[in-house]
């Protein structure tokens, strides 16, 4: 009688809707976790784009259709936001004939310069494939591309930094390797690809893979090269690390929140692989905060409790940093996530302390999966760190963190009902 009753549902629907009920599934909530985005596998569902589009629907509420959004790819997905507080709920996927409805709020935009990933018109980041020059009279090997900056707050504040005075080769988000040793040519190298200063090698843009835009999320892959400078011919360059980046900018129903995902795969095209040797930073996911951030008008915390003074060194499952900005809440935010799935998790990290910068205390922030042991890339191998970064204006607690990170740990359990 359920299965009856929910086909006189779906037959009910407005003309526009579907031609073809697909699949029902029930999504089994996470306890403790909130908003994330949920991602169904499609590969078991026989559909056809020529013959019209997925649509969602839960199933207590039919005549509205679920923000989703089709991943192509050998096992393809449907991607759409579950909000776990809510429990568990039922769904029906669609095949329908009319076109996407209105135009999605994220947008992806690319110039000369940089992808930028836009939310109804606002600019949310930039990732610069062409390389940004250091400032005037700074020596032009501090020059880089493949970054992230600015990261933007919803309310519209610049939570980033690049080319500081104290540290030209600090790039907004960022993420090289500081200590590296490998075999090529016939002999052992040892190279820094993050202190650009030592002229050893550096991190390029390689060139982009995808872009992609719709309801629930923007963004692209790109290529970014580990390389180093052969000694034996002037100004070679050879690569090192492959490393593609997953940039993905997610659609919240808040307007001071918004959901920021990367992840990075890294290999080695070298016959022998590349070591990444134990530093205390390096690799990861590394941030440099706004100039305005300083041990006066910000703060940190993470998972275990830890604030600044307590963090470097330490590990964690997430960490906040935040601080005065000039949006109408008068704070802004990151709360950066790492995956259960990363190596070494909880994640090491570094953390400036509180008489950085000269006495300042400005901010620089490090996930460090090398800091405490180090990590061999095997030949013919692929390796994923996987991170999120929760982007507010406005004040968070850990009560909202751990949400946040339990939905981004813990995948849901998707049932699908049988046919």
């Amino acid at each position: 009688m359920k299965y009856y009753l929910l086909y006189l549902s779906v037959v009910m629907l407005p003309a526009r809707a579907l031609s073809q009920e697909l699949a029902t599934f029930t999504v089994q909530a996470v306890s403790g976790a909130g908003v994330t985005p949920v991602a169904v596998p499609l590969d078991a569902i026989p559909y056809n784009t020529d013959e019209g589009r997925l649509a969602l629907y839960e199933t207590t509420a039919m005549q509205q259709e679920v923000a989703s959004q089709v991943e192509a790819g050998k096992t393809p997905k449907l991607w759409f936001h579950f909000d776990h507080r809510e429990g568990d709920k039922d769904y029906v996927i669609c095949l329908v004939q009319d076109d996407q409805p209105e135009s999605p709020p994220f947008l992806v935009q690319k110039t000369d310069q940089a992808t930028i990933i836009l939310k109804n018109n606002r600019p949310v980041l930039y990732y610069y494939h062409e390389e940004v020059m250091p400032p005037a009279g700074v020596d032009t090997i501090f020059r880089r591309s493949a970054f992230i900056h600015p990261l933007i707050s919803p309310g519209g504040a610049v939570l980033t930094r690049i080319q500081p005075p104290d540290h030209y080769h600090h790039y907004g988000i960022w993420n090289p390797w500081t200590s590296t040793t490998f075999a090529y040519g016939g002999r052992e190298w040892n190279v820094d690809f993050w202190n650009l200063g030592k002229g050893e090698g550096r991190v390029r843009f390689g060139g982009y893979v995808n872009h992609e835009q719709g309801p629930v999320y923007a963004g692209f892959r790109a290529r970014n090269e580990h390389v180093f400078y052969d000694g034996n011919e002037e100004g070679k360059e050879r690569l090192a690390i492959n490393e593609v980046w997953d940039v993905r900018v997610w659609n919240t129903a808040s307007d001071d929140v918004y959901i920021v995902d990367l992840s990075t795969v890294i290999n080695s095209p070298l016959s022998g692989g590349i070591h990444f040797n134990q530093y205390r930073y390096g690799g990861g996911l590394g941030f440099r905060a706004r100039e305005g951030w300083t041990r006066h008008n910000s703060r940190v915390l993470t998972s275990e409790g830890d604030h600044r003074a307590q963090t470097d060194d330490s590990k964690a499952r997430w960490c906040i940093i935040e601080g005065e900005t000039e949006v109408e809440q008068g704070l802004s935010g990151v709360v950066f996530l790492s995956h259960p799935g990363n190596r070494m998790h909880p994640e090491p990290m570094r953390m400036w302390d509180e008489q950085a910068a000269g006495g300042r205390g400005e901010i620089f922030f490090q996930f460090t999966p090398i800091r405490h042991q180090g990590w061999t890339i095997k030949p013919g191998k692929s390796y994923a760190l996987n991170y999120r970064m929760v982007v507010y204006d406005g004040q968070i607690s850990s009560e909202k963190a751990w949400e946040y990170w339990k939905a981004f740990a813990t995948a849901p359990v998707i049932r699908f009902h049988p046919r």
